[in-house]
């Protein structure tokens, strides 16, 4: 499936898409194309194969405004492209600065933001029925590596889905172009067992141009570590067939899933028990034991009832948990939860509760303009990123200075997050940020509350410890930048 030829590659996707299900004759279906190699090759794809799947295309591009005149560049690229092949073509502008500043988010999470937002739009008003994304096998590889190294389990090893449907409750009913026989609106991603150099091999041979996005080379992000450098060193040093490898595991993850979300919704109603409290937050639960027998049930069904709670378990939580469920389990006060949660055994019930009166530490996500400052009502603090010349900064340490390229197209502020890793100045190798506090005795609310400021998926910054020297400005550098932290005074 991973090894076609060029000259055989649309079959290889209409085998794909036949195996998964993701079109269906009469089908109005818009290719999402930003423009690059990957969602052009998309396209030209499906025209060739639109004969075998009897589907009406459209072409789709969100304009994000990040780049200037670059953007428009693309757009333009992109409605070429449609006119050429005589498709129906959909555009949307957004202002993804202004957004992610209003929602405090970074520029990558507001991008992607916008972007689904319009495909939903487009999905639910009845315009299209399917919207076609160019997610890779390589994306998907990159995606179960990024996430196990994160500690996601198995869920996250599932990775990308072929297939996302949308719930349509009322676009129907307003659509002014309703589709006769239409199934579930869903977004699918046809190249999901499709390399990207496979795709470049293919517009190459058609001699089809594309859009090159430069920010994809940028190493301050996560991904782009993983896809210049580390997935090449895994080829090259332990698996030439890595990313097929990883892909492979995806799916299998995703059989798993499906196989447990069904025995886990049949056995929960059998255990579980939500109740209402007259706390804020509406509701607690009632755990009822023995569980069963089966660690791997066990552990799903402790997961499942803290996320009817809207609480997501680290393995530690739910291991506390089930150590509390077991028959002979010591007397113990309680097992602390994330955001304020405990669960205590009353008999044969385990009492998820709200602590009365507690303070609940909620998440928190915050963009910080370089330079700029802002309030977090969390922490009690305002947070300030300044760019100074290093002779004025006389105040700051040096091993408190930033790079200024660090802070790439802006900084987010935000409580530490599971997996977070950091490497403060003179330590031997990068540590959990969990581990950290640890070893600071940080502990209950004011520990899950700990604030971190990020880059794209880097940690950059952490309260109490000292920059890391990879990330401090060389020497030639006449400016620097720091992020001060101050208590919010009595007028914010």
């Amino acid at each position: 499936m991973y090894h076609e030829s060029v000259q055989s590659l649309d079959q290889a996707v209409l085998r794909y898409i036949r195996k998964h299900a993701l079109l269906k004759a009469g089908d109005r279906v818009g290719v999402a194309v930003s423009g690059g190699a990957d969602s052009v090759a998309l396209l030209r794809l499906l025209i060739e194969l639109r004969g075998q799947t009897g589907t009406v295309l459209a072409v789709i591009h969100f304009n994000h405004q990040l780049r200037g005149a670059e953007s428009d560049e693309d757009e333009r690229f992109v409605a070429e492209l449609a006119a050429k092949h005589h498709l129906e073509f959909h555009c949307e502008r957004g202002d993804v600065r202004a957004y992610a500043a209003a929602k405090q988010l970074s520029l990558e999470a507001a991008a992607r933001a916008m972007r689904y937002a319009y495909f939903h739009r487009l999905l639910k008003e009845g315009i299209l029925e399917r919207v076609a994304t160019a997610h890779t096998l390589d994306d998907q590889a990159e995606t179960v590596l990024l996430r196990a190294v994160r500690g996601s389990g198995s869920r996250g090893l599932a990775g990308i889905y072929p297939k996302l449907q949308i719930p349509n409750s009322e676009g129907r009913e307003r659509s002014t172009r309703p589709i006769p026989n239409a199934s579930v609106p869903s977004i699918i991603r046809p190249l999901l067992a499709t390399r990207r150099r496979d795709l470049e091999a293919y517009l190459k041979g058609l001699g089809q141009s594309w859009r090159d996005d430069a920010s994809n080379r940028d190493l301050r992000h996560a991904r782009n570590r993983v896809r210049h450098g580390i997935m090449p060193r895994l080829e090259r040093n332990l698996n030439p067939a890595v990313r097929e490898t990883l892909a492979e595991t995806a799916e299998i993850a995703r059989a798993e899933e499906s196989f447990w979300k069904r025995e886990i919704s049949r056995l929960m109603p059998q255990f579980w028990k939500v109740r209402p409290t007259d706390t804020r937050r509406g509701s607690a639960g009632d755990l009822s034991c023995p569980l069963p027998a089966q660690l791997a049930v066990r552990r799903r069904i402790v997961r499942a009832a803290a996320e009817s709670l809207g609480l997501r378990l680290e393995f530690k939580h739910v291991e506390d948990v089930l150590d509390l469920a077991k028959a002979n389990s010591p007397v113990k006060a309680a097992v602390a939860l994330p955001r304020g949660w405990i669960v205590h055994r009353e008999k044969d019930v385990l009492r998820f509760v709200p602590l009365s009166g507690h303070a609940e530490p909620a998440s928190y996500e915050y963009r910080l303009a370089v330079p700029g400052r802002v309030d977090i009502p969390e922490t009690g603090s305002r947070f300030e990123a300044v760019i100074i010349h290093r002779k004025q900064a006389l105040h700051d340490p040096p091993e408190s200075w930033l790079d200024l390229r660090v802070a790439g197209d802006g900084l987010l502020v935000r409580n530490w997050r599971a997996g977070d890793r950091y490497r403060p100045a003179h330590t031997k190798s990068p540590k959990k940020v969990k581990e950290l506090l640890a070893e600071k005795h940080v502990t209950g609310v004011e520990r899950q509350s700990w604030p971190v400021v990020v880059s794209g998926e880097q940690v950059v910054w952490v309260r109490g410890f000292r920059t890391p020297r990879s990330m401090q400005p060389p020497e030639e550098m006449s400016k620097v930048l720091i992020i001060r932290e101050k208590p919010l005074d009595s007028t914010g």
